[in-house]
């Protein structure tokens, strides 16, 4: 079988909300460095997505854009990932996350899906299995990473079905 790995990323620290509408709210300085530092960790594990599935509010693009220029920068074997822009992860929650994981082609190896709190943080919960779970923190810190793993194609992707193998947060 092939096995899947899904990294859940949570966008890096953003500015503290204002005048700014939510939807448009950019990183800080502290931000994309840290966003730098989630890319160049990916490049340290080995961890190539060929697909990103990224919420379009700005400070997740922004993100994603600081952390694709540390893996082009660290790992040039590989090409680009396609990515796509999804409102659901913006608008949504887990159960918007398992829809767009099962329309993923079986084909597809590896996601990186950059996203919000409590979602990506509540999925990456949801995702450990019983026998794995044993009192383990689960919330992601702003520009954590959840690495998890699973046999099963991606349209059958379902609570309690992905191993989680890492977690980190990215400091820059």
């Amino acid at each position: 079988m092939t096995l899947r790995t899904l990294i859940l990323l949570r966008h890096a620290k953003a500015e503290t909300p204002g005048e700014v509408p939510d939807f448009d709210r950019s990183l800080t300085e502290r931000g994309t460095s840290d966003a730098d530092a989630a890319g160049a960790w990916l490049v340290d594990e080995r961890l190539h997505p060929d697909l990103v599935i990224c919420s379009p509010a700005k400070r997740t693009r922004q993100t994603w854009q600081a952390a694709s220029v540390a893996l082009a920068q660290g790992d040039r074997a590989h090409g680009a990932p396609e990515v796509h822009y999804a409102d659901q992860l913006y608008y949504g929650g887990r159960t918007e996350v398992f829809d767009l994981l099962h329309a993923v082609p079986e084909t597809t190896r590896t996601i990186l899906l950059v996203g919000h709190n409590p979602t990506v943080s509540e999925v990456s919960a949801l995702l450990i299995p019983d026998d794995q779970w044993d009192g383990l923190a689960v919330e992601l810190k702003t520009a954590g990473l959840a690495v998890h793993t699973s046999e099963a194609p991606w349209s059958e992707a379902q609570p309690k079905g992905m191993r989680l193998s890492r977690r980190h947060t990215a400091r820059g």
